[in-house]
C-alpha cells in the first residue's frame, strides 16, 4: 500500500514568537519525507511505528467528530495489516516528523477531507490548521498545527500577526549564490514540550517578556520581510541582531558545543546561527554570505545546505 509522500518542514523564522502572535515563515524541506505503508513482514522498526500509530489513533477517536471524522474501519483494518510510517525524517530534530505523519493520516483516512490545490481558499487553510492543531496536540500538547499544514499543502506558509495564515512563494534560490541558509546537526535529539515549558516559565519575568515583545519579535519579523523582499544587506544586519538576542535570552535551548559555534559566528561575522524550532537539540539554522568559507571553518560539523542566497 504505497501512499502519498509528505515532506519535512523548516520553521525559518518565528520560533516562540508565533506563540505570542508574531509573524513566522515555514517552508517544506524535501530532503526528508515519509509515507504510510502496510507490510506482510514485520521487523522492529515497523512494529514500533505501528504501535505508535495505534496509540495516536486511540487519541483521534476521542476528538470532536464534528471537527474531523475518519474512516475507522479502514484505519483499524490497516493497523491489523501492520500499518507503519515509512520515514527518514529525524525525530526530535525540529523537522516536523510528527507533522508529516499527521498529514499522511489525514490524507489517507479523513472523511470529506480538504484536497490541497493551488486554489485552496483561506477558509479551507484555516479549517485545516484547526484540525491539524487538535491532531498535533497528541504529540506536543497545545499546538499550532503549522507543521502538518506545511507538510500537507507542500508549500511555504506565512504566519501573520494573530496567527493569520496564507500560502506564500519564497524567492528563487540563486544558482550561483555564495551565501546560504544551512543546517548544523547538534547530534542531540530533544523534546519540544520541555523547551516550550522553559519558555513559558521565562515569560513570567517582565524583563524577559519585554525583550521578546520589544526586540526578539521585531527583528525576527524584519528578517522575514527582508528575506521575502530580497533585501540582502538589511537581512544580514537583522539576522546578526536576532542571533545575538537568541544567545543572550535562550541559552538553555542551546547545547554547549553549538553555543561555542554560535559565539564564534557572531564574533567573526562568518555566519549567524539561530534556533530551528524550539531548540534544545536537533538541527540549528545557519545563515552566511560565504558558504564555502563556512564549510571550511566548520568542517568538523555535519552541515546541510537548504537554500542558496
Amino acid at each position: 500500500m504505497n501512499q502519498s509522500v509528505f515532506f519535512s518542514k523548516i520553521l525559518l523564522f518565528g520560533e516562540y514568537g508565533i506563540i505570542k502572535n508574531s509573524k513566522g515563515l515555514t517552508i517544506p524541506y524535501r530532503l526528508y519525507k515519509g509515507n504510510l505503508n502496510t507490510s506482510s513482514k514485520i521487523n522492529k522498526e515497523i512494529d514500533s511505528s505501528n504501535k505508535k500509530i495505534l496509540e495516536f489513533v486511540k487519541y483521534l477517536k476521542n476528538l470532536n467528530q464534528n471537527l474531523v471524522e475518519f474512516n475507522w474501519q479502514k484505519l483499524d483494518n490497516d493497523l491489523k495489516e501492520n500499518l507503519y510510517f515509512n520515514s527518514n525524517i529525524p525525530q526530535g530534530y525540529g523537522l516536523g516528523s510528527s507533522g508529516a505523519l499527521i498529514a499522511a493520516v489525514y490524507e489517507k483516512y479523513a472523511m470529506s477531507k480538504i484536497i490541497p490545490s493551488n486554489y485552496t481558499t483561506l477558509k479551507n487553510i484555516q479549517t485545516l490548521k484547526k484540525i491539524f492543531s487538535h491532531m498535533e496536540s497528541y504529540f506536543h500538547g497545545n499546538s499550532s498545527g503549522f507543521d502538518p499544514l506545511v507538510s500537507y499543502l507542500d508549500t511555504s506558509i506565512l504566519i501573520g500577526p494573530g496567527n493569520h495564515i496564507s500560502t506564500t512563494q519564497i524567492p528563487f534560490q540563486k544558482k550561483n549564490g555564495k551565501g546560504a541558509i544551512f543546517l548544523v546537526d547538534s547530534g542531540i535529539s530533544r523534546k519540544t514540550t520541555s523547551m516550550i515549558s522553559i519558555f513559558m516559565e521565562k515569560m513570567k519575568s517582565s524583563k524577559f517578556s519585554q525583550t521578546i515583545f520589544m526586540d526578539f519579535i521585531k527583528f525576527s519579523e524584519n528578517c522575514i520581510d527582508d528575506f521575502i523582499n530580497e533585501n540582502h544587506d538589511s537581512f544580514f544586519r537583522n539576522i546578526k541582531i536576532l542571533s545575538s538576542l537568541v544567545i543572550q535570552n535562550f541559552d538553555k535551548m542551546i547545547p554547549k558545543p553549538i553555543f561555542q559555534l554560535w559565539e564564534e559566528g557572531i564574533n567573526t561575522d562568518n555566519y549567524y546561527l539561530k534556533l530551528c524550532g524550539s531548540g534544545g537539540g536537533g538541527y540549528f539554522l545557519g545563515f552566511t554570505g560565504d558558504f564555502k568559507s563556512v564549510k571550511k571553518n566548520l568542517r568538523g560539523y555535519p552541515l546541510e545546505l537548504i537554500y542558496k542566497l
